[in-house]
């Protein structure tokens, strides 16, 4: 077997582990800073969540985006990095798309980070929640 192949059955392997084990979707992407970690979030009422995460020369940059496709709906949003909260605060959905982002470069802790985000809908109740594993 070449080495091309065990590279990519290892992937393959490593991929249908993280699907069985029930974990979110994960793709690490080249990027012109460094790896890129993606993750899609669950959310309730229809509404769609992505977390990125990216290296910024020591820290990294933090994006959670959140889609509810209407206008002016105002969300509670906490970012944590290995259970300690980097960012608490609101955010509101915008035109056109009805979408909100919340970008932080936070520091980049010694070993794997593990992010969390979590957007809450007060007065509709939906809930919107993502988590990725940046690697140390």
């Amino acid at each position: 077997m070449s080495i091309r192949r065990t590279v990519a059955a290892t992937t393959t392997a490593l991929t249908l582990g993280l699907a069985a084990a029930g974990a979110v979707a994960l793709a690490p992407a080249a990027s012109a800073k460094g790896l890129e970690v993606r993750a899609t979030g669950t959310c309730s009422a229809g509404v769609t969540a992505k977390l990125k995460a990216k290296q910024d020369d020591a820290r990294i940059q933090v994006e959670f985006e959140v889609d509810a496709n209407r206008n002016g709906q105002r969300w509670n949003v906490v970012l944590s990095d290995n259970l300690v909260v980097v960012h608490r605060g609101t955010a509101t959905t915008v035109a056109p798309s009805g979408s909100f982002s919340v970008n932080r470069l936070i520091a980049n802790r010694a070993g794997s980070d593990v992010i969390r985000a979590t957007a809450t809908n007060p007065t509709t109740g939906a809930v919107c929640r993502a988590a990725l594993t940046y690697p140390g």
